[in-house]
């Protein structure tokens, strides 16, 4: 009964925020998602990440692990999900993001924050940091259908970053004015993000739930699978362990349905993703944290 307790006491900041958004938008009051999302992705959450990474205290040679580790996961699991997707004969713009790549911002960081507290959360960081890099880079190509990946250092979640990253490695440091003035707009990140999921979600209308279902079945089982073995390869931490399953197993991204839209990668589709793996989240989430806890 208390390792329920807990795990629900750490959804429910997560859950409530979401729900913020979803009621808002069920009452018919405006929520402007395209300005949210990108005040939030340009400005708040480089904010968040850079100074999260200028600030960490994970130990250098179990950041190198969790780096490490963390590419490596997403790689097999991209791999794997490239694979699935040849398999079935899908398109693969439409659904190889979706499934290679999860909610690692929206519910991944807070749930790490609120699960294992600062710690988990710094690991959670490095781990978002390598997603945002390969899913802004080779996702994004892959969804657009060409380009260059090179591209993705233009968008500020990437060079904030890698900015962050080179501040950690070198042990650098910010004057106190520009820290506090970073961490006042990087703390809009998370209730912006979790109000606006919540938002996206009440407005997506998608179709096709049936096949959806058994991807993200996959997708689930995929996700948490390679990141243990992965993560007990590397012999991580339980603390990092859990971390890592959580993130790399986050539901599929409303960005990613976004995205989809902007490059008309079958949207509807990418849509019925997102809204069942969220819903396979609320179970899923809970039980993984339940190892960890």
């Amino acid at each position: 009964m208390h390792l329920v307790f807990e795990i629900v006491t750490i959804i429910a900041p997560v859950a409530l925020l979401a729900a913020i958004g979803f009621i808002w938008v069920r009452r018919g009051l405006d929520y402007d998602v395209a300005f949210v999302s990108r005040l939030s992705m340009t400005l708040s959450t480089p904010c968040l990440i850079f100074m999260a990474l200028v600030r960490s205290k994970v130990d250098p040679a179990l950041l190198l692990d969790t780096v490490l580790a963390s590419t490596l996961a997403y790689v097999i699991v991209g791999l794997l999900a490239w694979a699935l997707v040849r398999l079935l004969k899908l398109d693969l713009a439409a659904y190889w993001a979706p499934l290679a790549f999860g909610n690692t911002g929206n519910i991944g960081l807070p749930v790490a924050l609120f699960a294992f507290g600062q710690a988990g959360f710094d690991v959670a960081v490095v781990i978002f940091a390598v997603m945002a890099i390969l899913s802004f880079t080779v996702g994004v190509w892959v969804v657009a259908g060409g380009g260059s990946p090179m591209s993705a250092l233009r968008e500020p979640l990437v060079g904030g970053t890698l900015l962050g990253s080179v501040f950690l490695v070198m042990g650098w440091s910010v004057p106190e004015w520009l820290a506090a003035s970073l961490d006042l707009i990087g703390q809009m990140a998370i209730p912006l993000m979790l109000i606006t999921l919540g938002v996206a979600i009440a407005r997506l209308q998608p179709r096709a739930l049936g096949p959806a279902l058994a991807l993200c079945v996959a997708k689930l089982a995929l996700c948490t699978v390679v990141p243990l073995g992965v993560g007990l390869a590397f012999a991580l931490p339980k603390m990092t362990l859990g971390v890592l399953i959580v993130q790399v197993a986050t539901p599929v991204a409303v960005t990613s349905y976004m995205l989809a839209a902007k490059y008309r990668a079958s949207p509807d589709e990418v849509a019925g993703l997102v809204v069942v793996s969220t819903l396979l989240s609320v179970v899923a989430i809970p039980a993984i944290l339940a190892f960890f806890i």
